[in-house]
């Protein structure tokens, strides 16, 4: 074969071999943009109109990106579902941030002040009890300041029908101590976050409201490297989500 032949060889083989990956990553980055532009959506006030117009414009212009790529038509439907979801998300939303304040304005009444901490993120309330506020230390029976001190927070969520309710107990990261009872310390946060479920039941709680969770020395607040790190990492947490259909 000659040398011409073979440059000709290696053209032919460079343009039967030009990488197509680019359309893979396009088309994943398009798709990140628009999940990105819905959420900002449904994060803002919505207007139905505006909604559809945008989310139509973006379609067509990361439609057009070129004649490989192609996407599926959004029907009618598809996105009035999509306007509702958005709508509904932000609906939910706004009803936590009151519910929120709401609480926020009883702990100050209540004099819960230093004592009670709470927190609002992507639409979840978590309200937290250091465990020393609620059982004797290395207890897991409530002490009868925790019964006084759930009594409250008892009048106040049971109020808000419209709120399921996931009470996760936490330790830090020493284990029981010898002779202890316990076999670790995903028994001691368990045990805990179901002796307040059921003091919550017997209170009047709604049973299907309520769920209990004990995760241990996970997600702590603080390392887990000073004597008042330790305490602060030991907590109960009521963690409050809408749920649909709820008041």
């Amino acid at each position: 074969m000659s040398a011409d032949e073979e440059d000709g060889f290696d053209d032919d083989m460079d343009e039967a071999e030009v990488p197509s990956e680019w359309l893979t990553t396009l088309a994943d980055m398009s798709m990140l943009l628009m999940s990105f532009f819905i959420m900002l959506f449904s994060m803002s006030s919505l207007d139905v109109k505006k909604f559809t117009d945008s989310f139509t414009a973006v379609r067509s212009a990361l439609g057009s990106t070129g004649k490989n790529m192609t996407t599926a038509p959004v029907s009618s439907a598809e996105m009035s579902t999509l306007v509702e979801q958005a709508k509904l998300k932000q609906r939910i939303i706004g009803e936590q941030r009151r519910v929120f304040e709401q609480f926020r304005s009883y702990v100050s009444q209540k004099g819960l002040d230093g004592v009670v901490g709470a927190t609002l993120e992507a639409g979840k309330i978590t309200i937290a009890f250091p465990s020393g506020v609620l059982f004797p230390k290395d207890g897991v029976d409530l002490s009868e300041e925790g019964k006084a001190r759930l009594r409250t927070l008892y009048d106040f969520l049971v109020k808000t029908a419209g709120e399921r309710v996931n009470i996760r107990g936490f330790t830090d990261d020493q284990p029981p101590g010898p002779g202890s009872r316990f076999r670790d310390n995903w028994e001691v946060s368990s045990l805990r976050a179901v002796a307040v479920l059921r003091y919550m039941l017997s209170l009047g709680m709604p049973s299907n409201r309520l769920t209990a969770t004990g995760l241990a020395d996970l997600e702590p607040l603080y390392p887990n490297d000073t004597p008042d790190h330790r305490a602060r990492n030991q907590r109960v947490e009521f963690v409050l989500e809408r749920f649909i259909g709820g008041e």
